[in-house]
C-alpha cells in the first residue's frame, strides 16, 4: 500500500514478507531519505501503516528498528568530526538508503514499547550538570548537560527580565517542537547557522526540542541540543537544559508528551557506593566541602 498525496520518493509500500518474531509487516524504502525530509517521511510512513491496519506511531517504529536511532546519533557533528568528516549541512545527511527495510511491530511488541515509554523519567541534577533517562530501575542514558546561568537578564522573546536559572521541581513534557527555530532569546534574532567549537560554520540541525512544565508552570526551560559541546558541564544557558546532539535524539525517542521530568538540585549523591559532592552553582544550598 502507498500514500499518493506525498512525493513519490516519500511513498511507503508495505510488504507482506514472511513474518519474524514481533514483526507484523515490513516497509520497503525505495529511495534515499535525507535528514531534511526525515520527519515528512516518518509521518507518511505512520499514516500508511495506520491506513493498512497497523496502528503505530513514530516512537513505535523507531524502537522496533533501533538502527534508526543509531543512525541519527551518528549524525552528530562532533561524532563525524572525530572520524575525520566535516559536515556543514547536517540536513543533507542520509538517514534511510534505498533498499532499507523497516519492521512494523506486532501488537505484543507495540505494547512492550508503550509500557517502557510509560515508565521513563527524565532526571536532571542541576549542580551535577547531568541528565539521566531512568526506567524500571535502569539507566537508559547518562548525559552531560549545560544549565541556566545564575543571573537575571532581559529576554526579547518574552519582553521582560527573568532569572536564567534552570527551575527546580517536578513536571511533565507538555510540548515537542520537531522542527524548532533557533532564536537568541536575548535579541529575538533567529539563527540560520552556527559556528562550532572548532570554528566551522554549519547549518542548524533539525533535532526536536522538548518543553516541560515544572510544578505546573511552563517556564521556558526547554531540553534541547547545543551545537557547542564546550558549554556542557557549565551554567551557561538562558535557562534551558542543553545536551549533545546525539543524546538529544535518544531523549526525544524516550520522552513523548506526558513523560515525567524531575529537575533537582542535589549537592551530594551516592553513585555506585561513592559519595559525589558538587559545587553549589546557584548558591541556594549549604556549600559542601569535598
Amino acid at each position: 500500500m502507498e500514500l499518493h498525496n506525498v512525493p513519490r520518493e516519500l511513498r511507503v509500500p508495505l510488504s507482506a514478507w514472511p513474518d519474524s518474531s514481533g514483526i507484523e509487516a515490513w516497509i520497503r524504502i525505495t529511495g534515499d531519505i535525507t535528514a531534511e525530509r526525515y520527519f515528512t517521511f516518518m509521518d507518511s510512513t505512520v499514516a500508511a501503516c495506520n491506513l493498512a491496519g497497523h496502528p503505530v506511531d513514530e516512537y513505535l517504529l523507531v524502537h522496533a528498528n533501533p538502527w534508526i536511532l543509531d543512525t541519527l546519533r551518528s549524525h552528530d557533528y562532533y561524532n563525524l568530526a572525530a572520524r575525520g568528516k566535516t559536515v556543514t549541512d547536517p540536513l543533507s545527511l542520509v538517514v534511510f538508503h534505498r533498499g532499507d527495510s523497516l519492521a512494523v511491530p506486532d501488537s505484543l511488541h507495540r505494547q512492550r514499547i508503550r509500557n517502557l515509554l510509560r515508565d521513563v523519567v527524565v532526571d536532571v541534577n542541576i549542580p551535577a550538570f547531568q541528565l539521566l533517562l531512568l526506567a524500571r530501575g535502569d539507566t537508559l542514558l547518562k548525559a552531560p548537560v549545560r544549565v541556566g546561568r545564575d543571573e537575571h537578564a532581559f529576554l526579547a522573546v518574552i519582553d521582560k527580565s527573568k532569572s536564567l536559572r534552570t527551575p527546580i521541581g517536578d513536571g511533565h513534557i507538555v510540548r515537542i517542537a520537531r522542527s524548532p527555530w533557533y532564536v537568541n532569546p536575548r535579541t529575538g534574532k533567529r539563527y540560520k547557522g552556527t559556528t562550532r567549537d572548532d570554528g566551522v560554520w554549519t547549518r542548524m540541525p533539525e533535532i526536536p526540542w522538548l518543553e516541560p512544565e515544572i510544578d505546573g508552570r511552563r517556564q521556558g526551560s526547554l531540553i534541547h541540543p547545543t551545537t557547542n559541546r564546550e558549554t556542557l558541564g557549565k551554567a551557561y544557558s538562558n535557562g534551558c537544559v542543553g545536551t549533545r546532539e546525539d543524546d538529544a535524539w535518544t531523549i526525544y525517542y524516550h520522552a513523548p508528551i506526558g513523560t515525567r521530568v524531575r529537575f533537582r538540585y542535589d549537592l551530594r549523591e551516592v553513585v555506585n557506593g561513592d559519595t559525589l559532592v558538587y559545587a553549589d552553582v546557584y548558591g541556594i544550598g549549604q556549600p559542601v566541602a569535598p
